[in-house]
């Protein structure tokens, strides 16, 4: 499990480390990471043109001790003091002493030497950075993304928001970001993300041991000890069976894909209810239909609603929840889903929305839920006391504050044992751009659904889910285009990589190099 930490945890975890450390010590650590990552992207340090851009504080002190440690080595250093009474000043003294220069804003040669430079370091600001970078700091990091440079950021980028991943104006895009003692949810979560890089940890000794992470990442190691695997004695029932409430004479497509996913999801049989039964059949003869209504349809352990039903969703959605097993509500069973009718449940529900569908069941524009992604999925979680499934690129899952029966968190969940308290909100670090593609979300619903009909919870059905269809996308599309029904397709391929890397080892990382 990958584990990121809000700014006040690591900030406590620091000033207790410190506490048993010399003076400086933790900072050093801090700086001699910093600098053999940045000399092996170097590759020859001795010669090279390297441009640090430091603020104030210790953010900018770790650039500096950094810069001096390659400038020993026979780099040209040049530091771009954007408050010079505020820089660090043992980290200035100490590059001066290995022969580096030190310049202001308003230096004359100071965008030549960016334009020059084979390397940028960014010390602007550090995981306490609110609202964006300071106007001064704007013209610099444009130099710096034009220049060419290999730009490295120093803990997290400047002006991304290390607690919620937003980026609330000009931001630095780094190619390698180093962070210190642990992540922070700013580096895992869109949009912040998207300026991250590739991510490279130092480790500073911090004990985070009784500390609650903000957000986690499941590892293929995760995924392959919660993937349900068939006994000896198993039949469909002890597998799962899912209930697929989708499709519609308009878009039948919606009710062969969520079938799909359920099929490729390791369902043991699939119970479809809906206008699609014919195409359902003619795609999967194995499937099992019935007219309705789904509280007629026979023995499920979990449903599926709201992929393609169109305007009469509501009398199909009604039904199912009022059923005790798990029910998963997607696309158009969000519309008319009001929060009474979920927080009333005895049986977890998991809600799946985009951020289109998202913005409507909490009143706000799309743009408000892609802009602040992180809040956005706590913020609906808590309304309906449902766990919720944000779709995205960066999808997240997170429950209800103090939820109840079957919310199902943590690795080897399922028993429905509640919790008191937030948890954890999962990120998915799998997925590709070409997911982007009508259907997806149909086949993500019915392989989340199986997963719940299996007996995982709310939380671990959607995490695995989510991380097993990024890496069916992956394999389907191969860098082109590709269709929902491939991504179902390439769902054994998935699972299958899963298990094998994952008894092996711990999994593919978020952009680490």
């Amino acid at each position: 499990m990958r584990a990121a930490y809000g700014v006040e945890t690591v900030r406590t975890a620091e000033r207790e480390l410190m506490a048993r450390l010399p003076e400086g010590a933790l900072m050093q650590r801090a700086a001699a990471g910093l600098g053999a990552v940045c000399a092996g992207l170097l590759g020859r340090v001795y010669g090279s043109r390297v441009v640090l851009l430091v603020g104030s504080g210790d953010n900018g002190g770790d650039a500096l001790y950094a810069g001096a440690r390659l400038a020993r080595r026979g780099a040209g250093v040049t530091a771009v003091l954007l408050d010079a009474e505020r820089a660090h000043g043992g980290g200035l003294a100490a590059l001066r002493r290995a022969g580096g220069t030190v310049a202001g804003v308003a230096a004359g040669d100071v965008f030549g030497a960016l334009a020059r430079a084979d390397l940028v370091v960014d010390g602007i600001t550090g995981i306490g950075g609110r609202g964006g970078l300071r106007e001064a700091a704007v013209p610099l990091v444009r130099a710096a993304r034009d220049s060419g440079a290999v730009v490295v950021a120093v803990d997290l980028p400047s002006g991304v928001e290390a607690d919620s991943g937003e980026v609330r104006g000009e931001c630095v895009r780094a190619d390698v970001t180093v962070t210190f003692g642990t992540y922070k949810p700013g580096l895992l979560i869109d949009p912040a993300r998207e300026y991250v890089g590739a991510v490279r940890l130092v480790e500073l000794g911090l004990d985070l041991e009784a500390a609650e992470a903000d957000v986690e990442a499941l590892q293929h190691a995760d995924v392959a000890a919660l993937l349900p695997v068939p006994g000896a004695e198993s039949d469909k029932y002890r597998r799962g069976v899912v209930g697929v409430v989708a499709g519609s004479e308009r878009y039948p497509g919606a009710a062969v894909l969520a079938v799909a996913g359920a099929l490729r999801g390791g369902a043991g049989a699939v119970r479809y209810v809906g206008h699609g039964a014919d195409a359902v059949i003619a795609r999967f003869p194995e499937a099992l239909v019935h007219a309705g209504p789904p509280s007629r349809a026979g023995r499920v352990q979990a449903w599926v609603v709201g992929p393609g039903l169109g305007e009469d969703a509501g009398g199909a959605l009604g039904d199912v929840l009022a059923s005790d097993v798990p029910v998963l509500v997607d696309a158009d069973g969000l519309r008319p889903l009001e929060p009474a009718m979920v927080r009333g449940r005895d049986a977890p529900t998991l809600l799946t929305p985009h951020a289109g569908e998202a913005a409507a069941l909490l009143g706000v524009s799309r743009e408000e839920v892609e802009a602040g992604r992180l809040v956005a999925v706590r913020e609906l979680a808590a309304l309906y006391g449902a766990t919720v499934l944000l779709k995205g690129s960066t999808t997240l899952v997170a429950s209800a504050p103090g939820a109840g029966a079957g919310a199902g968190v943590g690795v080897g969940a399922g028993s429905g044992v509640g919790f008191v308290g937030p948890r954890p909100v999962r990120v998915n670090p799998t997925g590709t751009p070409w997911l982007a593609t009508a259907g997806s979300g149909d086949v993500l619903s019915g392989l989340a659904g199986a997963l719940l009909a299996a007996g995982l919870g709310a939380v671990d059905a959607g995490s695995v889910a989510a991380y097993v269809h990024g890496l069916a996308g992956r394999l389907a599309a191969g860098g082109a285009p590709v269709g929902a029904l491939d991504v179902a397709d390439a769902v054994p391929g998935a699972w299958r990589g899963v298990v094998g890397r994952g008894r092996a080892a711990p999994g593919a990382p978020f952009g680490t190099a």
